[in-house]
């Protein structure tokens, strides 16, 4: 969905990861219009919605995950809207033109749709939980660094809040109430506020998720159950550079490294998933890079300087360092996730050095 982000007027056929043909060369069929209602795994059989049964030898689940839908009175108004497709992106991007947009959500999916927005909108106002944008991701100063870029550009954020009801006129959006009592005039809204794994089909099936609904996979993307493997958004997988950490990261680079793990042990040659998350957003045309898994750092070293908007941010926890983040400072991100890649352990020590000599830029 990052390309829907960063373009959300782009045309479909520029986003396909392979032409049609593709599939026909390499004798690989594609079913559109079905969706899998049930897997029956002493059987190996998927129950598909036009009640068809497909039998099979070895099954991969890589179903993504959903938009998380708003839970608040008035959700259902028309011009209250999920990114999700390739269609939604297009009716954002058409419904926002010269109109009130609200983006619900300070995050990634937020922030990004609000950049795209703050020079065709009318106006556009940032929603969230917490006190910066990407605080928990990325950190406050990296947030409120993100924040300032936004409001330059006219963006309004209502931060420590929360939406309490949406109100319409004529079954359309026409504001949205917050906690503190605000209201905000709106035309459009839009929800940016995670997403849900698509593992419901497996209900009953004897698969183990977890609490939040992923599949739990090893380093081999094998299941629990023999001959099923999983791969992508909708999994939980041991995280190598985390000493095998439980993780789900919802990221299309580690979806396509896990995709080509699944595929090869599929063909009984095996292979454990060691990649390492890399990912970027794109706010303004300026690319923030990370890489790593940062969750549970207690510290953040900064070269540079953020309110500059040229840095890089080492992540911390226990001496190490576990993220790194950066604007205006390449290769550096891409070095750490090659050495990260490689087995090296970064120390608080090199991160606090005045000489980045080891990154080798």
């Amino acid at each position: 969905m990052a390309c829907l982000f960063q373009a959300m007027n782009v045309d479909s056929s520029s986003i396909l990861l392979r032409p049609s043909d593709f599939y026909q060369q390499y004798g690989i069929e594609v079913w559109t219009q079905k969706e899998a209602m049930s897997v029956d795994t002493a059987d190996k059989a998927v129950k598909l919605s036009d009640g068809t049964l497909q039998h099979y030898d070895q099954l991969l689940i890589s179903t993504g995950c959903r938009a998380r839908p708003l839970d608040c009175p008035g959700w259902d108004l028309k011009g209250v809207t999920l990114l999700q497709r390739y269609e939604d992106a297009k009716e954002i991007h058409n419904a926002c033109l010269g109109q009130k947009a609200v983006v619900i959500g300070a995050s990634f999916i937020g922030m990004e749709v609000a950049s795209y927005l703050s020079d065709k909108a009318a106006s556009v106002a940032v929603v969230g939980p917490s006190r910066y944008p990407f605080e928990k991701s990325l950190g406050p100063e990296i947030g409120k660094m993100s924040m300032q870029m936004l409001e330059e550009q006219n963006v309004k954020f209502y931060l420590n809040e929360r939406v309490t009801e949406i109100q319409g006129e004529n079954g359309k959006v026409k504001r949205v109430l917050l906690k503190s009592g605000r209201v905000l005039e709106a035309d459009v809204v839009i929800v940016g506020i995670g997403v849900i794994p698509n593992s419901d089909f497996l209900l009953g099936s004897e698969l183990e998720v977890n609490s939040g609904k992923a599949v739990i996979v090893d380093k081999f993307m094998r299941t629990n159950i023999p001959d099923i493997f999983s791969a992508g958004d909708v999994t939980s997988f041991p995280l190598s550079i985390r000493g095998d950490q439980r993780v789900n990261v919802g990221h299309w680079q580690m979806s396509q490294a896990q995709g080509r793990v699944a595929a090869l042990n599929m063909l009984k040659k095996q292979t454990k998933c060691e990649s390492v998350p890399f990912f970027w957003t794109v706010l303004l045309g300026k690319s923030i890079r990370y890489t790593g898994y940062g969750e549970g750092y207690t510290e953040i070293i900064f070269k540079g300087k953020v309110e500059e908007r040229k840095f890089l941010a080492f992540y911390i926890k226990d001496d190490e360092v576990v993220a790194a983040a950066s604007l205006m400072f390449d290769p550096a991100v891409a070095r750490l996730a090659e050495l990260m890649a490689t087995g090296h352990v970064l120390t608080k020590a090199q991160a606090q050095a005045d000489d980045l000599s080891w990154l080798q830029m």
